[in-house]
């Protein structure tokens, strides 16, 4: 074992293999509470101290914040260094930090406006109001939920409407729906589900961005897997596109 790698030793076979398993797609299927976590962050010091990437050209990825930050520390902890270069983060974060680099190839601000839950709210009940929707008929955050629904399944408000036939409520969504996108982008703003889907769209229709960090990303790292929709799939797959080295 090498210098400095005295954390391999710590590790059960099966998760060694997976650990020191260098090239090609690896997929860890494990109950909870098997030490999955700790293969991920291990495989990345491994990945690093061994020289097979550098700190910037690795990405992991996971859900919360709070699950990151672990996973960051806990590879600092195991390579002993300070790991700032390296791309460790959820999927909002990932796509919010690439689309202050890159956000003019789709004819968008850098220097948009994220917008949390209140601000959505607040723009949901402005578009009620215009529409003279009662609040009683659609609540606003179930017309939110649906917007999100909407958004992650990539339908416009057009298709909503379209696929409503005879349900009033649905047209009234999709009215809503419709306000919400033209205040956002009057506002210059992105909300979670749009960091998400603006990336997409930059990475199918901007191949040079889409090369640049699919050839940056030499190995890519996806926690609790199981629990990505249709757009992270999407990022995911456009990420690991070059090297195919993707662990999940």
């Amino acid at each position: 074992i090498l210098v400095g790698m005295h954390f391999l030793e710590t590790l059960n076979p099966e998760q060694r293999d997976a650990v020191l398993h260098v090239n090609g797609p690896l997929l860890v299927l494990a109950g909870a509470g098997s030490g999955k976590t700790k293969v991920i962050t291990s495989r990345i010091a491994y990945l690093v101290g061994d020289g097979h990437a550098r700190p910037n050209e690795v990405l992991a990825v996971t859900f919360t914040n709070k699950a990151a930050e672990e996973m960051r520390t806990r590879v600092e902890t195991l390579l002993g260094e300070d790991c700032s270069r390296m791309w460790v983060s959820t999927f909002h974060s990932l796509c919010a930090r690439l689309l202050r680099r890159e956000a003019p190839a789709i004819g968008l601000s850098r220097d948009f406006v994220i917008y949390d839950s209140s601000d959505q709210l607040s723009v949901v009940k402005q578009a009620l109001k215009e529409l003279q929707i009662d609040d009683s008929y659609v609540q606003p955050r179930a017309a939110l939920s649906r917007i999100s629904h909407a958004k992650n399944r990539m339908e416009t408000p057009e298709q909503i409407s379209a696929s409503a036939g005879w349900n009033p409520r649905d047209e009234a969504i999709a009215k809503i729906y419709a306000k919400y996108i033209a205040a956002l982008k009057e506002a210059s703003a992105l909300d979670f589900d749009d960091l998400l889907l603006k990336t997409v769209d930059l990475f199918e229709q901007v191949p040079h961005v889409r090369q640049k960090y699919a050839e940056q990303f030499r190995f890519v790292l996806v926690d609790e897997y199981q629990d990505t929709n249709r757009l992270q799939y999407m990022l995911i797959r456009r990420l690991s596109e070059t090297y195919r080295n993707l662990c999940v």
